[in-house]
């Protein structure tokens, strides 16, 4: 009889457990590059991704195989094996838990995976994509299947950009992969120069490693507000740079103009508003045409903005900003949890 007890209580576990299987099933081909092979190393410490509850049941988020087969299958489906390069995807952590709540329940999903181009000479690092995703049960009562369709957009947003990326210069080893983030941040001259060279930088790669765009002079306008650089009879807004260095001191460029870039021990970030990173239509700080609605011109705060508006300067003094910092790896803002939540 005990028996009999054990095999039911058994079998409604067993009955309870579900699986929610991850659909790589977007287009991932590449018009930019043709590729030898694709080799996915997957370092990951817990092979488990995690679960959600849906009512009484438990789903488990899982891939059909394993990941690395999966991922390998994916990419080989949309780009048949040609030409010379070896790419190389290093899996580094998927990982999704559950907050309940009396009501609802807020899942997250965490994913931390790297591009390489394997050369004769090592390893040259192309793109990553390192994110926390949450989805609550208020809006969709499916968490398992919308964490699965998360993490397949994560993953075709990351071989995208590494299609369109460039190799960094900089080699790590094979032996030397499971420490990349430290040794190639130890490279990156932006952070062991003591006297930044004034010019404008065209991406984040070019920012970090301090090379700015040859033959542009920066010019600003009567009021010393930095809006252009200017090679020969090229004249570029300074909306299209990633960031600059004017007078020995580096500026951010942001959807409401710039604001200054600070550096400490842990590395670059900025002092910012959400409003400033993510305007809205309605917002104060709206971007026009290169200008801002509302606020346009002289510094206020480290932003470069002139008061026109008073009560919209007033109000930008009243929002704290926020530390956000510059990942060397994408360019990307590094959002703290609690980003324009008011405390």
């Amino acid at each position: 009889m005990k028996k009999l007890f054990l095999f039911i209580l058994l079998s409604a576990s067993l009955c309870a457990q579900k699986t929610e299987t991850i659909k790589l099933s977007q287009s991932v081909k590449s018009k930019k590059h043709d590729y030898k092979s694709f080799t996915v190393i997957d370092w990951r410490a817990n092979q488990e991704i995690g679960s959600v509850m849906y009512h009484k049941d438990r789903v488990n988020i899982a891939f059909e195989n394993e990941a690395a087969k999966d991922l390998q299958n994916w990419f080989y489906g949309d780009n048949p094996v040609r030409g010379n390069d070896e790419l190389v995807l290093l899996l580094e952590n998927i990982n999704i838990s559950e907050d309940k709540h009396e009501k609802y329940s807020i899942a997250k999903l965490e994913v931390r995976a790297s591009t390489f181009l394997k050369k004769d000479d090592g390893y040259h690092f192309l793109s990553r994509k390192d994110t926390v995703a949450t989805v609550s049960s208020r809006t969709t009562p499916y968490l398992a299947q919308s964490l699965a369709k998360k993490l397949t957009l994560t993953f075709s947003e990351l071989l995208k950009n590494t299609y369109r990326a460039k190799a960094w210069d900089f080699v790590v080893n094979q032996d030397e992969l499971s420490n990349y983030s430290t040794l190639l941040k130890d490279k990156l001259e932006i952070y062991k120069t003591d006297s930044l060279k004034d010019g404008v930088y065209k991406d984040y790669y070019s920012f970090f490693t301090h090379n700015p765009e040859p033959g542009f002079i920066i010019e600003t306008n009567n009021k010393g507000i930095v809006t252009k650089a200017v090679n020969g009879k090229e004249k570029t807004p300074i909306r299209n740079f990633y960031a600059f260095v004017y007078k020995g001191v580096p500026f951010k460029v942001i959807p409401v103009w710039y604001v200054e870039i600070f550096r400490d021990e842990q590395g670059l970030f900025i002092e910012v508003k959400k409003e400033e990173l993510f305007p809205e239509a309605n917002s104060s700080f709206m971007m026009v045409g290169g200008g801002i609605a509302g606020l346009i011109g002289s510094v206020v705060a480290n932003v470069a903005i002139v008061a026109i508006d008073a009560k919209a300067a007033q109000k930008r003094r009243a929002m704290a900003g926020t530390e956000v910092s510059l990942d060397p790896f994408t360019g990307n803002y590094i959002l703290p949890e609690d980003f324009g939540k008011s405390k």
